[in-house]
């Protein structure tokens, strides 16, 4: 948890990097290699939901700097998480 933590809490710009890289496969995979990933159509819903977070991230580092107990990411880590393994899954199934 304290990777995911140093990595991703108030670092929009890290949480892009990962919705670019979905975004990057979701490319890769639709358009060079078409018989490597099936599904590569859920990769770009991660994408979103990873942008969505890096949005939410920024809005709370410009309203409230100071806030260093984070209650929303017990809610947005799970369904963050869950979504980005079926993605993945989906795309190389």
């Amino acid at each position: 948890m304290e990777l995911l933590t140093s990595l991703f809490a108030g670092k929009p710009l890290n949480i892009i990097a990962l919705a670019v890289f979905f975004l990057a496969g979701y490319l890769a995979l639709r358009f060079k290699a078409p018989g490597i990933g099936r599904h590569p159509r859920a990769l770009p819903i991660a994408s979103t939901a990873w942008g969505l977070y890096a949005a939410w991230e920024w809005l709370v580092q410009i309203k409230t700097p100071e806030a260093n107990i984070r209650v929303d990411l017990l809610a947005i880590w799970p369904v963050l998480a869950i979504l980005s393994a079926w993605a993945l899954f989906r795309a190389f199934r």
